[in-house]
């Protein structure tokens, strides 16, 4: 879990590693203690794994780079910072992506397009269909929170 944020991808990588490890056995020259030999493959598998999905991290966490999410809608404004955060992680990830860049990170779409390798109208409608799901799942908080009050 040091080398990734979700248990998911930590499970990859260690899946990776002992493949690594059982396809590389015939390699292992016992200079050394075995655990130390499976320790390296171990890091230099998460390593790999970071720089091969680099492309996917380009957005920081809103709560560790201590931006402030503002919107003019009256429906943003009703949550937390850190429910809307959650919401903002439970978006599909090319969503999530774009949403972070243009909403918070405030790249403009031609930029995000570069950088995802996408298209700027395809930068520009995930964004529109992310802002519509989070008013969505917002909203639908409010109608189930209203209705636990009652």
């Amino acid at each position: 879990m040091r080398y990734s944020s979700r248990e998911a991808d930590a499970e990859d990588i260690l899946q990776d590693s002992f493949i690594t490890v059982f396809r590389k056995l015939d390699t292992f020259k016992a200079t050394g203690p075995l655990g130390g030999w499976i320790r390296k493959i171990a890091v230099n598998t998460a390593l790999m794994h970071y720089r091969k999905n680099k492309k996917n991290q380009l957005y920081a966490e809103i709560e560790d780079a201590g931006i402030e999410v503002a919107s003019n809608d009256d429906v943003f404004g009703a949550i937390s910072a850190k429910e809307l955060m959650g919401l903002i992680q439970s978006l599909p990830e090319g969503y999530r992506m774009v949403f972070n860049l243009y909403g918070i990170e405030g790249f403009k779409h031609h930029e995000i397009a570069k950088q995802l390798s996408i298209s700027e109208g395809t930068s520009k409608s995930q964004y529109s269909r992310a802002r519509k799901m989070l008013i969505n799942k917002i909203e639908t908080e409010q109608v189930l929170s209203n209705e636990r009050a009652v």
